[in-house]
């Protein structure tokens, strides 16, 4: 007879929740104004606006580094944004989305010591269609 243990995690904070809500309807505001077929860059520079207009604290382009052997190690890892310092925002303009994306998010969250991340890809005819919520 095998046991298997489930892992339980502490529930996602309210005030974290609300800032990844509010950052979702930045990011459908953002898609319905001006659709797919952008760089990601344009969404990000747009997105970054709506947020700050939403007076949230956000970073685009944030430097992540790398611990290694207690070494902080700069290996290029950006953050498109981080949002109140609560919630990670992937950003993507392509045709398909591949599991890379998700690892990605998934390295960020996990060396930023976020819980709560978004990967969006603008790049689809109803924006609900390309978000995918990450929690670790």
């Amino acid at each position: 007879m095998s046991h298997q243990t489930a892992i339980k995690f502490s529930p996602i904070p309210p005030e974290v929740e609300r800032t990844g809500k509010i950052c979702l309807d930045a990011a459908f505001k953002v898609h319905s104004a001006l659709g797919p077929g952008l760089l990601e860059s344009a969404y990000e520079k747009v997105l970054l606006y709506e947020l700050t207009q939403r007076e949230l604290p956000v970073e685009a382009q944030k430097i992540l580094p790398l611990i290694y052997d207690n070494i902080q190690i700069d290996a290029g890892f950006r953050m498109d944004l981080l949002v109140g310092n609560c919630v990670v925002i992937e950003l993507k303009a392509v045709e398909r989305m591949i599991p890379l994306f998700d690892a990605q998010l998934l390295t960020y969250l996990k060396l930023s010591g976020v819980r709560l991340g978004y990967l969006i890809n603008f790049n689809v005819t109803h924006l609900k269609n390309g978000i995918k919520r990450i929690v670790v």
